[in-house]
Protein backbone atom coordinates (compact mmCIF):
# COMPACT_ATOMS: atom_id res chain seq x y z
CA UNK A 1 0.00 0.00 0.00
CA UNK A 2 2.86 2.47 0.80
CA UNK A 3 5.39 2.05 -1.72
CA UNK A 4 9.07 1.15 -0.71
CA UNK A 5 11.64 3.91 0.42
CA UNK A 6 12.99 5.27 -2.58
CA UNK A 7 9.58 6.01 -3.88
CA UNK A 8 9.39 8.70 -1.95
CA UNK A 9 11.81 10.25 -4.15
CA UNK A 10 10.00 9.41 -7.20
CA UNK A 11 8.88 13.10 -9.17
CA UNK A 12 5.67 13.79 -8.85
CA UNK A 13 3.50 17.36 -8.21
CA UNK A 14 0.01 18.06 -7.27
CA UNK A 15 -2.62 25.04 -3.32
CA UNK A 16 -3.38 27.23 -2.07
CA UNK A 17 -2.68 24.43 1.85
CA UNK A 18 -2.87 27.26 -0.17
CA UNK A 19 -3.54 26.82 3.06
CA UNK A 20 -3.20 24.99 6.27
CA UNK A 21 -0.99 28.13 8.22
CA UNK A 22 -2.71 30.89 6.58
CA UNK A 23 -4.76 31.21 9.50
CA UNK A 24 -1.96 31.53 12.29
CA UNK A 25 -0.11 33.26 9.66
CA UNK A 26 -2.61 36.03 8.85
CA UNK A 27 -3.15 36.07 12.78
CA UNK A 28 0.05 37.07 13.47
CA UNK A 29 0.35 39.86 10.60
CA UNK A 30 -2.79 41.18 12.06
CA UNK A 31 -1.49 41.79 15.08
CA UNK A 32 1.20 43.63 13.88
CA UNK A 33 -1.01 45.44 11.55
CA UNK A 34 -3.40 46.44 13.95
CA UNK A 35 -0.36 48.03 16.37
CA UNK A 36 0.04 50.05 13.43
CA UNK A 37 -3.65 50.97 13.37
CA UNK A 38 -4.17 49.21 10.43
CA UNK A 39 -5.56 45.41 8.86
CA UNK A 40 -3.59 43.21 6.64
CA UNK A 41 -5.12 42.91 2.92
CA UNK A 42 -6.81 39.49 3.50
CA UNK A 43 -7.98 40.65 6.50
CA UNK A 44 -9.77 43.34 4.59
CA UNK A 45 -11.03 40.41 2.73
CA UNK A 46 -8.74 40.10 -0.29
CA UNK A 47 -10.37 38.22 -3.16
CA UNK A 48 -8.42 34.90 -3.58
CA UNK A 49 -7.50 31.60 -1.98
CA UNK A 50 -4.29 29.63 -1.73
CA UNK A 51 -3.74 29.69 2.16
CA UNK A 52 -2.15 26.87 4.57
CA UNK A 53 -4.76 26.21 7.56
CA UNK A 54 -7.03 29.15 6.91
CA UNK A 55 -7.85 31.56 3.68
CA UNK A 56 -8.81 35.12 4.00
CA UNK A 57 -10.61 36.94 1.57
CA UNK A 58 -14.58 38.54 1.99
CA UNK A 59 -17.16 35.81 1.02
CA UNK A 60 -20.83 36.19 -0.50
CA UNK A 61 -22.54 34.29 2.77
CA UNK A 62 -24.37 37.79 4.53
CA UNK A 63 -24.58 37.52 8.20
CA UNK A 64 -27.05 38.26 10.65
CA UNK A 65 -26.62 41.90 10.34
CA UNK A 66 -28.30 41.84 7.01
CA UNK A 67 -31.61 41.99 7.96
CA UNK A 68 -32.64 38.32 8.67
CA UNK A 69 -33.09 36.65 11.60
CA UNK A 70 -31.70 33.53 12.69
CA UNK A 71 -33.39 30.60 11.33
CA UNK A 72 -34.67 32.91 8.32
CA UNK A 73 -33.52 32.46 4.80
CA UNK A 74 -31.63 35.29 3.50
CA UNK A 75 -33.08 37.01 0.23
CA UNK A 76 -30.64 37.48 -2.56
CA UNK A 77 -30.96 37.70 -6.28
CA UNK A 78 -30.94 34.57 -8.09
CA UNK A 79 -27.96 33.02 -9.69
CA UNK A 80 -28.44 32.74 -13.67
CA UNK A 81 -29.71 29.25 -15.12
CA UNK A 82 -26.38 26.85 -16.20
CA UNK A 83 -23.93 28.53 -18.98
CA UNK A 84 -22.17 26.54 -21.62
CA UNK A 85 -19.91 27.32 -24.19
CA UNK A 86 -17.80 25.34 -27.02
CA UNK A 87 -13.85 25.45 -26.51
CA UNK A 88 -10.80 23.41 -27.47
CA UNK A 89 -7.17 23.53 -26.86
CA UNK A 90 -3.98 22.53 -28.98
CA UNK A 91 -2.29 19.72 -27.06
CA UNK A 92 0.77 17.66 -28.24
CA UNK A 93 -0.16 18.84 -31.99
CA UNK A 94 -3.99 17.62 -31.64
CA UNK A 95 -7.37 19.37 -30.89
CA UNK A 96 -9.31 18.52 -28.07
CA UNK A 97 -13.19 19.90 -28.31
CA UNK A 98 -14.47 20.28 -25.01
CA UNK A 99 -17.67 21.84 -23.62
CA UNK A 100 -17.01 24.18 -20.11
CA UNK A 101 -19.94 24.77 -18.09
CA UNK A 102 -20.87 27.32 -15.04
CA UNK A 103 -23.73 25.67 -12.90
CA UNK A 104 -25.14 25.46 -9.72
CA UNK A 105 -26.34 22.63 -6.97
CA UNK A 106 -28.31 23.34 -4.25
CA UNK A 107 -27.43 22.76 -0.75
CA UNK A 108 -30.08 21.48 1.80
CA UNK A 109 -29.85 21.63 5.57
CA UNK A 110 -31.80 18.96 7.65
CA UNK A 111 -35.06 19.55 6.82
CA UNK A 112 -35.13 20.06 3.11
CA UNK A 113 -34.91 23.79 3.09
CA UNK A 114 -32.28 25.68 0.96
CA UNK A 115 -29.50 27.26 2.51
CA UNK A 116 -27.09 27.66 0.02
CA UNK A 117 -25.88 27.43 -3.51
CA UNK A 118 -22.46 25.84 -4.84
CA UNK A 119 -21.18 26.85 -8.27
CA UNK A 120 -18.88 25.13 -10.32
CA UNK A 121 -17.18 24.64 -13.85
CA UNK A 122 -17.09 22.01 -15.55
CA UNK A 123 -15.05 20.87 -18.31
CA UNK A 124 -16.13 17.87 -20.31
CA UNK A 125 -15.14 15.67 -23.28
CA UNK A 126 -17.65 13.80 -25.61
CA UNK A 127 -15.99 10.09 -25.27
CA UNK A 128 -17.03 7.03 -24.02
CA UNK A 129 -15.63 5.68 -20.34
CA UNK A 130 -14.54 9.03 -19.62
CA UNK A 131 -13.07 9.38 -16.00
CA UNK A 132 -14.41 12.25 -14.16
CA UNK A 133 -12.27 14.31 -11.05
CA UNK A 134 -13.88 16.68 -8.61
CA UNK A 135 -11.28 19.44 -7.67
CA UNK A 136 -11.20 21.29 -4.49
CA UNK A 137 -8.91 24.07 -3.20
CA UNK A 138 -8.05 25.09 0.48
CA UNK A 139 -8.02 27.44 3.15
CA UNK A 140 -10.86 26.89 4.38
CA UNK A 141 -11.87 29.96 2.17
CA UNK A 142 -10.09 29.58 -1.16
CA UNK A 143 -12.30 29.17 -4.53
CA UNK A 144 -10.86 26.26 -7.14
CA UNK A 145 -9.76 28.53 -9.49
CA UNK A 146 -6.03 27.95 -8.66
CA UNK A 147 -6.27 24.34 -9.88
CA UNK A 148 -8.45 25.32 -12.31
CA UNK A 149 -6.32 28.51 -14.00
CA UNK A 150 -2.88 27.21 -12.64
CA UNK A 151 -2.44 23.14 -12.39
CA UNK A 152 -5.11 20.86 -14.36
CA UNK A 153 -7.60 22.85 -16.29
CA UNK A 154 -7.58 23.47 -19.84
CA UNK A 155 -6.32 27.04 -19.63
CA UNK A 156 -4.05 28.63 -17.41
CA UNK A 157 -3.30 32.14 -16.28
CA UNK A 158 0.52 32.74 -14.62
CA UNK A 159 0.74 33.54 -11.39
CA UNK A 160 3.08 32.79 -8.05
CA UNK A 161 6.24 33.03 -10.05
CA UNK A 162 9.31 34.97 -9.45
CA UNK A 163 9.37 38.22 -11.46
CA UNK A 164 5.22 38.30 -11.90
CA UNK A 165 3.24 41.19 -10.91
CA UNK A 166 -0.49 41.48 -9.73
CA UNK A 167 -1.19 44.15 -12.97
CA UNK A 168 0.26 42.18 -15.92
CA UNK A 169 -2.38 40.61 -18.32
CA UNK A 170 -4.50 38.31 -17.31
CA UNK A 171 -4.24 36.22 -20.11
CA UNK A 172 -5.16 32.59 -20.17
CA UNK A 173 -3.52 30.35 -22.67
CA UNK A 174 -3.54 26.55 -23.42
CA UNK A 175 -2.34 24.20 -20.66
CA UNK A 176 -0.05 21.69 -21.59
CA UNK A 177 -0.51 20.13 -17.77
CA UNK A 178 -4.18 19.85 -17.95
CA UNK A 179 -5.28 16.62 -17.01
CA UNK A 180 -8.54 17.13 -19.53
CA UNK A 181 -7.34 14.58 -22.50
CA UNK A 182 -7.73 11.74 -19.62
CA UNK A 183 -10.37 12.75 -16.94
CA UNK A 184 -13.47 15.28 -17.62
CA UNK A 185 -12.96 17.86 -14.62
CA UNK A 186 -15.60 19.40 -12.54
CA UNK A 187 -14.10 22.31 -9.99
CA UNK A 188 -16.49 22.96 -6.87
CA UNK A 189 -16.09 26.36 -5.04
CA UNK A 190 -17.17 25.57 -1.57
CA UNK A 191 -19.75 28.16 0.13
CA UNK A 192 -18.46 31.65 0.88
CA UNK A 193 -15.75 30.81 -2.00
CA UNK A 194 -16.02 32.06 -6.06
CA UNK A 195 -19.40 32.33 -6.73
CA UNK A 196 -20.65 29.62 -3.96
CA UNK A 197 -22.97 31.58 -1.58
CA UNK A 198 -24.96 30.25 1.83
CA UNK A 199 -28.37 31.68 1.73
CA UNK A 200 -28.76 32.04 5.74
CA UNK A 201 -27.43 34.11 8.18
CA UNK A 202 -23.93 33.92 9.25
CA UNK A 203 -25.19 32.11 12.30
CA UNK A 204 -26.36 29.23 10.58
CA UNK A 205 -24.37 29.40 8.09
CA UNK A 206 -21.40 28.57 10.90
CA UNK A 207 -23.33 25.43 11.56
CA UNK A 208 -24.18 24.52 8.15
CA UNK A 209 -20.64 25.30 6.02
CA UNK A 210 -17.99 26.44 7.74
CA UNK A 211 -16.19 24.09 10.54
CA UNK A 212 -14.27 20.50 9.01
CA UNK A 213 -17.02 17.82 9.14
CA UNK A 214 -20.31 19.90 7.78
CA UNK A 215 -17.50 21.03 5.42
CA UNK A 216 -17.40 17.26 3.90
CA UNK A 217 -21.15 16.42 4.46
CA UNK A 218 -22.38 18.95 2.04
CA UNK A 219 -19.95 18.84 -0.13
CA UNK A 220 -19.99 14.99 -0.32
CA UNK A 221 -23.47 15.82 -1.49
CA UNK A 222 -22.56 17.79 -4.30
CA UNK A 223 -19.90 15.34 -5.54
CA UNK A 224 -23.12 13.00 -5.62
CA UNK A 225 -25.51 15.66 -6.78
CA UNK A 226 -23.53 16.37 -9.35
CA UNK A 227 -22.72 13.08 -10.83
CA UNK A 228 -27.01 12.32 -10.88
CA UNK A 229 -27.34 15.10 -12.70
CA UNK A 230 -25.16 14.39 -14.85
CA UNK A 231 -25.72 10.87 -15.42
CA UNK A 232 -22.06 9.60 -14.29
CA UNK A 233 -22.53 7.67 -11.14
CA UNK A 234 -21.22 4.69 -13.40
CA UNK A 235 -18.12 6.98 -14.46
CA UNK A 236 -14.85 6.47 -12.98
CA UNK A 237 -14.12 9.11 -10.24
CA UNK A 238 -11.44 10.92 -9.04
CA UNK A 239 -10.42 13.54 -6.01
CA UNK A 240 -7.95 16.12 -6.21
CA UNK A 241 -7.45 18.55 -3.16
CA UNK A 242 -5.04 21.18 -2.88
CA UNK A 243 -3.23 22.56 0.27
CA UNK A 244 -6.50 22.65 2.67
CA UNK A 245 -8.19 20.40 -0.20
CA UNK A 246 -5.88 18.13 0.44
CA UNK A 247 -6.81 17.95 4.31
CA UNK A 248 -10.41 17.45 3.23
CA UNK A 249 -9.55 14.77 -0.25
CA UNK A 250 -9.34 11.85 2.04
CA UNK A 251 -12.14 12.55 4.41
CA UNK A 252 -14.46 13.26 1.26
CA UNK A 253 -13.47 9.70 -0.41
CA UNK A 254 -14.25 8.19 2.85
CA UNK A 255 -17.37 10.09 3.84
CA UNK A 256 -18.37 9.15 -0.23
CA UNK A 257 -17.61 5.39 0.59
CA UNK A 258 -19.42 4.84 3.47
CA UNK A 259 -21.95 7.73 4.12
CA UNK A 260 -22.98 8.07 0.38
CA UNK A 261 -22.87 4.83 -1.21
CA UNK A 262 -20.18 6.77 -3.79
CA UNK A 263 -16.54 5.10 -4.32
CA UNK A 264 -13.86 7.00 -5.45
CA UNK A 265 -11.43 5.32 -7.95
CA UNK A 266 -8.75 7.69 -6.93
CA UNK A 267 -7.29 10.80 -4.84
CA UNK A 268 -4.80 13.06 -5.66
CA UNK A 269 -3.18 15.54 -2.58
CA UNK A 270 -1.46 18.56 -4.12
CA UNK A 271 0.42 20.06 -1.45
CA UNK A 272 -1.68 18.71 0.81
CA UNK A 273 -2.02 20.14 4.46
CA UNK A 274 -1.47 16.20 5.57
CA UNK A 275 0.88 16.23 8.64
CA UNK A 276 1.50 14.52 11.86
CA UNK A 277 0.72 15.99 14.83
CA UNK A 278 3.70 17.87 15.82
CA UNK A 279 4.09 18.33 19.05
CA UNK A 280 5.12 21.63 21.08
CA UNK A 281 8.24 22.97 19.21
CA UNK A 282 9.78 23.32 22.70
CA UNK A 283 9.98 19.78 23.06
CA UNK A 284 9.60 17.33 19.56
CA UNK A 285 11.61 17.56 17.29
CA UNK A 286 9.25 16.98 14.55
CA UNK A 287 8.27 20.42 13.98
CA UNK A 288 11.81 21.33 13.01
CA UNK A 289 11.82 17.69 10.84
CA UNK A 290 8.95 19.39 8.99
CA UNK A 291 10.91 22.61 7.94
CA UNK A 292 14.49 21.84 7.55
CA UNK A 293 14.33 19.43 3.83
CA UNK A 294 12.16 22.26 2.79
CA UNK A 295 14.45 25.15 3.70
CA UNK A 296 17.44 23.01 2.42
CA UNK A 297 15.78 22.41 -0.68
CA UNK A 298 15.30 25.98 -1.74
CA UNK A 299 18.99 26.79 -1.05
CA UNK A 300 20.08 23.41 -3.34
CA UNK A 301 17.83 24.74 -6.34
CA UNK A 302 19.36 28.18 -6.19
CA UNK A 303 22.76 26.23 -6.82
CA UNK A 304 21.48 23.98 -9.14
CA UNK A 305 21.96 20.79 -6.76
CA UNK A 306 18.05 19.97 -6.49
CA UNK A 307 17.89 16.39 -7.26
CA UNK A 308 16.04 13.24 -6.08
CA UNK A 309 19.37 11.98 -5.10
CA UNK A 310 20.65 15.14 -3.31
CA UNK A 311 17.40 15.41 -0.96
CA UNK A 312 17.72 11.61 -0.09
CA UNK A 313 20.21 12.27 2.01
CA UNK A 314 18.51 15.10 3.43
CA UNK A 315 15.70 13.22 4.55
CA UNK A 316 18.18 10.90 5.52
CA UNK A 317 19.86 13.40 7.80
CA UNK A 318 16.92 14.89 9.32
CA UNK A 319 14.93 11.69 10.31
CA UNK A 320 18.25 10.51 11.84
CA UNK A 321 20.93 12.16 13.14
CA UNK A 322 18.91 15.78 13.17
CA UNK A 323 16.32 14.35 15.19
CA UNK A 324 18.89 12.49 17.54
CA UNK A 325 20.67 15.62 18.16
CA UNK A 326 17.71 17.84 18.80
CA UNK A 327 16.08 15.45 21.39
CA UNK A 328 19.01 15.42 23.20
CA UNK A 329 19.61 18.59 23.94
CA UNK A 330 22.03 20.30 26.48
CA UNK A 331 22.53 16.77 27.79
CA UNK A 332 25.12 16.30 25.31
CA UNK A 333 27.25 19.13 24.85
CA UNK A 334 28.63 18.15 21.54
CA UNK A 335 25.14 17.73 19.92
CA UNK A 336 23.44 21.58 19.33
CA UNK A 337 27.31 22.30 18.30
CA UNK A 338 27.35 19.72 15.47
CA UNK A 339 23.90 19.89 14.51
CA UNK A 340 24.18 23.63 14.05
CA UNK A 341 27.47 23.65 11.87
CA UNK A 342 25.57 20.43 9.56
CA UNK A 343 22.35 23.10 9.27
CA UNK A 344 24.68 25.73 8.55
CA UNK A 345 26.26 23.74 5.48
CA UNK A 346 22.57 22.57 3.90
CA UNK A 347 20.94 25.63 4.26
CA UNK A 348 23.79 28.49 3.29
CA UNK A 349 22.37 30.55 5.83
CA UNK A 350 24.67 33.25 8.20
CA UNK A 351 26.72 30.99 10.43
CA UNK A 352 25.51 33.19 13.30
CA UNK A 353 22.42 33.20 12.59
CA UNK A 354 21.91 29.23 12.65
CA UNK A 355 24.11 29.31 15.77
CA UNK A 356 21.25 31.68 17.42
CA UNK A 357 18.48 29.63 16.38
CA UNK A 358 20.20 26.44 17.66
CA UNK A 359 19.80 24.93 14.05
CA UNK A 360 15.82 25.23 14.95
CA UNK A 361 14.86 27.44 11.97
CA UNK A 362 12.23 29.45 12.75
CA UNK A 363 10.11 29.83 8.83
CA UNK A 364 9.53 33.57 9.23
CA UNK A 365 12.47 34.37 10.50
CA UNK A 366 14.22 32.08 7.55
CA UNK A 367 12.25 34.14 4.88
CA UNK A 368 13.33 37.48 6.03
CA UNK A 369 16.79 36.36 6.86
CA UNK A 370 17.88 34.66 3.31
CA UNK A 371 17.16 38.15 1.51
CA UNK A 372 17.78 40.96 4.20
CA UNK A 373 20.25 42.23 2.53
CA UNK A 374 18.25 43.09 -0.77
CA UNK A 375 15.40 44.19 1.56
CA UNK A 376 12.79 41.36 0.26
CA UNK A 377 10.59 38.68 1.83
CA UNK A 378 10.94 35.35 0.58
CA UNK A 379 7.39 33.31 0.08
CA UNK A 380 6.26 30.61 2.64
CA UNK A 381 4.69 29.23 -0.31
CA UNK A 382 8.62 29.19 -2.42
CA UNK A 383 11.13 30.66 -0.61
CA UNK A 384 12.95 31.99 -4.00
CA UNK A 385 9.44 33.65 -4.66
CA UNK A 386 10.14 37.36 -3.33
CA UNK A 387 8.65 40.48 -2.76
CA UNK A 388 10.36 43.82 -1.43
CA UNK A 389 9.94 44.39 2.67
CA UNK A 390 7.58 47.68 3.23
CA UNK A 391 8.62 47.69 6.37
CA UNK A 392 12.11 45.97 6.24
CA UNK A 393 13.63 47.45 10.00
CA UNK A 394 11.05 46.76 11.76
CA UNK A 395 11.65 43.26 14.07
CA UNK A 396 8.86 40.96 13.28
CA UNK A 397 7.25 40.62 9.53
CA UNK A 398 4.29 43.69 9.20
CA UNK A 399 3.14 42.28 5.64
CA UNK A 400 1.69 39.37 4.04
CA UNK A 401 3.16 36.48 2.19
CA UNK A 402 4.42 37.40 -1.41
CA UNK A 403 2.66 35.08 -3.50
CA UNK A 404 -0.61 35.26 -1.35
CA UNK A 405 -0.94 39.15 -1.93
CA UNK A 406 0.12 38.94 -5.88
CA UNK A 407 -2.47 35.83 -6.71
CA UNK A 408 -5.26 37.46 -6.10
CA UNK A 409 -5.59 39.84 -8.81
CA UNK A 410 -4.67 37.64 -11.94
CA UNK A 411 -6.90 34.48 -11.09
CA UNK A 412 -10.15 36.67 -10.03
CA UNK A 413 -9.44 38.95 -13.61
CA UNK A 414 -8.83 36.00 -15.28
CA UNK A 415 -11.66 33.50 -13.83
CA UNK A 416 -14.84 36.29 -13.71
CA UNK A 417 -13.80 37.43 -16.98
CA UNK A 418 -14.06 33.44 -18.47
CA UNK A 419 -17.39 33.01 -16.65
CA UNK A 420 -19.24 36.15 -17.32
CA UNK A 421 -17.86 37.50 -20.84
CA UNK A 422 -16.41 33.54 -22.34
CA UNK A 423 -19.16 31.19 -21.18
CA UNK A 424 -21.65 34.22 -20.54
CA UNK A 425 -22.87 33.24 -16.88
CA UNK A 426 -24.22 37.14 -15.73
CA UNK A 427 -24.09 37.81 -12.93
CA UNK A 428 -23.38 40.99 -10.35
CA UNK A 429 -22.21 38.71 -7.73
CA UNK A 430 -18.72 39.17 -6.16
CA UNK A 431 -16.66 36.72 -7.23
CA UNK A 432 -14.41 35.48 -4.17
CA UNK A 433 -10.84 34.05 -5.14
CA UNK A 434 -9.84 33.79 -0.97
CA UNK A 435 -12.77 34.28 1.06
CA UNK A 436 -10.95 36.05 5.00
CA UNK A 437 -14.55 35.88 5.82
CA UNK A 438 -14.90 32.59 5.85
CA UNK A 439 -11.37 32.07 7.34
CA UNK A 440 -12.55 34.22 10.12
CA UNK A 441 -15.73 32.28 10.95
CA UNK A 442 -14.38 28.79 10.38
CA UNK A 443 -14.79 26.18 13.33
CA UNK A 444 -11.45 24.85 13.60
CA UNK A 445 -12.52 21.48 15.43
CA UNK A 446 -14.78 19.19 14.51
CA UNK A 447 -17.61 17.55 16.00
CA UNK A 448 -14.80 14.64 17.35
CA UNK A 449 -12.72 17.65 18.63
CA UNK A 450 -9.93 17.21 16.52
CA UNK A 451 -8.58 19.40 13.45
CA UNK A 452 -4.92 18.50 12.21
CA UNK A 453 -4.11 16.84 9.61
CA UNK A 454 -5.13 13.83 12.14
CA UNK A 455 -8.22 13.11 11.36
CA UNK A 456 -7.51 13.37 7.76
CA UNK A 457 -4.99 11.19 7.87
CA UNK A 458 -7.00 8.59 9.86
CA UNK A 459 -9.49 8.58 7.35
CA UNK A 460 -7.08 8.42 4.57
CA UNK A 461 -6.16 5.00 6.27
CA UNK A 462 -9.89 3.89 6.41
CA UNK A 463 -10.64 4.55 2.94
CA UNK A 464 -7.80 2.89 1.43
CA UNK A 465 -8.39 -0.31 4.00
CA UNK A 466 -11.81 -0.35 2.94
CA UNK A 467 -11.21 -0.36 -0.95
CA UNK A 468 -8.17 -2.27 -1.72
CA UNK A 469 -7.82 -0.71 -5.05
CA UNK A 470 -7.89 2.84 -4.25
CA UNK A 471 -5.32 4.33 -5.16
CA UNK A 472 -3.73 7.91 -4.05
CA UNK A 473 -1.25 10.46 -5.52
CA UNK A 474 0.56 13.11 -2.67
CA UNK A 475 2.25 15.94 -4.52
CA UNK A 476 4.48 18.47 -3.05
CA UNK A 477 7.12 20.84 -3.96
CA UNK A 478 10.15 20.08 -2.57
CA UNK A 479 10.63 23.98 -1.13
CA UNK A 480 7.22 24.16 0.13
CA UNK A 481 6.77 25.71 3.15
CA UNK A 482 3.39 25.87 4.47
CA UNK A 483 2.78 22.37 3.88
CA UNK A 484 5.81 21.15 4.02
CA UNK A 485 6.74 17.59 1.97
CA UNK A 486 8.48 15.92 5.16
CA UNK A 487 4.92 15.87 6.80
CA UNK A 488 3.45 13.47 4.09
CA UNK A 489 6.44 11.32 4.38
CA UNK A 490 6.57 10.98 8.32
CA UNK A 491 2.29 10.66 7.91
CA UNK A 492 2.82 7.82 4.97
CA UNK A 493 5.46 6.29 6.63
CA UNK A 494 3.24 5.18 9.54
CA UNK A 495 0.40 3.30 7.42
CA UNK A 496 0.61 0.29 7.32
CA UNK A 497 1.24 -1.84 3.76
CA UNK A 498 -2.27 -3.20 2.87
CA UNK A 499 -2.07 -4.93 -0.05
CA UNK A 500 0.01 -3.10 -3.23
CA UNK A 501 3.03 -0.91 -1.24
CA UNK A 502 2.32 1.39 -4.46
CA UNK A 503 -1.00 1.87 -3.94
CA UNK A 504 0.19 5.15 -1.89
CA UNK A 505 2.90 7.56 -3.43
CA UNK A 506 4.71 10.45 -2.23
CA UNK A 507 6.15 12.45 -4.82
CA UNK A 508 7.97 15.90 -5.20
CA UNK A 509 8.86 18.19 -7.66
CA UNK A 510 11.20 21.46 -8.38
CA UNK A 511 8.88 24.77 -6.80
CA UNK A 512 7.12 25.42 -3.63
CA UNK A 513 2.98 25.44 -2.72
CA UNK A 514 2.35 26.21 -6.50
CA UNK A 515 5.04 24.31 -7.75
CA UNK A 516 2.37 23.52 -10.89
CA UNK A 517 3.43 26.96 -12.15
CA UNK A 518 7.00 25.84 -13.66
CA UNK A 519 6.04 24.09 -16.54
CA UNK A 520 8.39 20.89 -15.78
CA UNK A 521 6.74 20.37 -12.48
CA UNK A 522 3.28 20.69 -14.25
CA UNK A 523 4.12 17.95 -16.98
CA UNK A 524 5.27 16.15 -14.29
CA UNK A 525 2.39 15.85 -12.05
CA UNK A 526 0.45 14.96 -15.71
CA UNK A 527 2.76 12.14 -16.03
CA UNK A 528 2.36 10.39 -12.51
CA UNK A 529 -1.71 11.03 -12.20
CA UNK A 530 -1.85 9.51 -15.68
CA UNK A 531 -0.25 6.35 -14.20
CA UNK A 532 -2.46 6.39 -11.52
CA UNK A 533 -5.79 6.57 -13.68
CA UNK A 534 -4.47 3.74 -16.01
CA UNK A 535 -4.34 1.82 -13.08
CA UNK A 536 -7.96 1.93 -11.75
Amino acid sequence: MIASRPFFFVKFVAFSCLFAVLPTMISSVAVAQRARGSAPPEAQAAPDAKPAAGVDAKTAAPDSKAGATPGMSVSLPPLPPDAHAEQSIQMEGKTVHYTATVGTLPVRDSKGALSGEVVYTAYLVEGKDRPVTFAFNGGPGAASVYLNLGAIGPKKVAFGAEGQSPSDPATMTDNPGTWLDFTDLVFIDPIGTGFSRSLVPMDEAKKEFYGPDQDIEYLSKCVYDWLVKNGRLQSRKYIVGESYGGYRGPRLTAYLQSQIGVAMNGLVLVSPALAPQSGSPELSPIPWMLTLPSIVAANYERQGKLTNESMAAVIDYTRGEYAVDLMKGNSDPTATPRLVQKVTALTGLDPTFVKQSGGRLETQAFLREEFRETGKLGSRYDPNVTAYDPFPYNPTQETNDPILLSIIAPTTTAVVDFVTRTVGWKTDARYNALSGEVARAWDRTSRSGAFSGEASATDLRVAIATDPKLRVVIAHGWADLSCPFMGSVLTVSQIPIMGDPTRVQVHEYPGGHMYYSRTASSLALRKDVMEMVSKH
